[in-house]
């Protein structure tokens, strides 16, 4: 999900430790095969209140996978716009997006009443991420995150972190943390959640007693929604719109990853918005995108910025807004 650079894995490989002993039951390797795996265990134990034997099985069984460098190394992000957008705005998810929303009409009405986020975001946000809920990883969450913990230096902490948060999610609620899969750094479920966003945000919405982002719609869609009604998501406001930018316009070359400007900064630099009307004090981002042979230039507010909390890159937050702009669109025409 970001950009990174290539690691070069000097460490030995771990191998398969998993010893069975009489009646079954694994033997718990008394130091994990992991480099750091064993002061990892013990940090986690104490900090997450675990049993430390059940923190090194998971971490014993836990198997490193090269084809997740492979992935986190070259991810969708890194790509220009112009591909990226063929990604994810393509026919099938539209037609997918349509039947999805209305498919799951009166959950998606209930999760916007309740959240206050439109049902047409919540909707783009899991075809963007899954198609819907059709592709919702293929690795072991524990291969994934174990390998880019302790594999990956760039984001290592970051990612034990995570492996962490997963040990602890499993035992909070149940999950069989061995046959759990998903992408290849370590989200999970329909709205691919990572562990920590999986334990302060999932949310029970079909009443059964637990938060499953698996098999139910219900608690996925909610999941979403509650994520980015906690990330202050404000209802009725305009996510993005396009910029006009004068012949001296002076767009600014740092990265748009905050509301760095108001739209009065912006129109000082020849950059306002194409249409609508602003207070000055409004507060944007300018967000290029590489159209191929041109740079389209839009300005995302105060809502936008939150759906690059859910993932930190603002091609995601594009994406997902204009698939969500299809999707309403196309429910307006269906509407008499």
């Amino acid at each position: 999900m970001r950009r990174m650079s290539l690691l070069r894995v000097t460490a030995l490989l771990p191998q398969a430790l998993a010893v069975f002993i009489a009646g079954g039951v694994p033997a718990v390797a008394s130091a994990p095969p992991h480099p750091g795996a064993e002061a990892f265990a013990i940090r986690t134990a104490e900090r997450l209140d675990l049993p430390l034997d059940t923190v090194r099985q998971v971490l014993a069984e836990a198997r490193y996978q090269q084809s997740v460098i492979d992935a986190i190394v070259k991810p969708a992000e890194s790509k220009p716009w112009y591909q990226y957008r063929a990604l994810f705005i393509t026919e099938r998810r539209i037609a997918g997006g349509r039947l999805f929303l209305a498919g799951h009409r009166d959950m998606l009405a209930g999760i916007e009443r309740q959240y206050a986020v439109p049902a047409s975001i919540v909707t783009a946000i899991a075809g963007v991420e899954t198609t819907y809920g059709t592709n919702t990883g293929r690795y072991r969450v524990i291969d994934a995150l174990a390998t880019l913990g302790f594999y990956y230096p760039k984001r290592g902490a970051f990612f034990s972190d995570e492996l962490a948060e997963f040990i602890k999610l499993s035992s909070e609620e149940g999950l069989p943390w061995s046959e759990l899969r998903g992408s290849y750094a370590g989200a999970m479920g329909l709205g691919q959640f990572m562990p920590s966003s999986y334990r302060a945000y999932a949310v029970d919405f079909d009443g059964d007693g637990r938060r499953d982002l698996w098999s139910s719609a219900a608690d996925a869609l909610a999941s979403i929604a509650n994520y980015l009604h906690r990330h202050h998501w404000r209802d009725g406001e305009r996510i993005a719109v396009p910029a006009a930018l004068s012949d001296n316009a002076q767009p600014p070359a740092e990265p748009p990853v905050k509301l760095s400007y108001t739209l009065g900064e912006l129109a000082a630099l020849g950059i306002r918005p194409l249409y609508g009307e602003y207070p000055a004090d409004t507060p944007a981002m300018l967000v290029p995108l590489d159209a191929g042979q041109t740079t389209d230039y839009w300005l995302g507010f105060h809502n936008f910025h939150v759906l690059t909390r859910y993932n930190r890159s603002p091609l995601y937050g594009m994406a997902v807004f204009q698939l969500s702009e299809i999707l309403n669109a196309a429910g307006s025409e269906s509407t008499p």
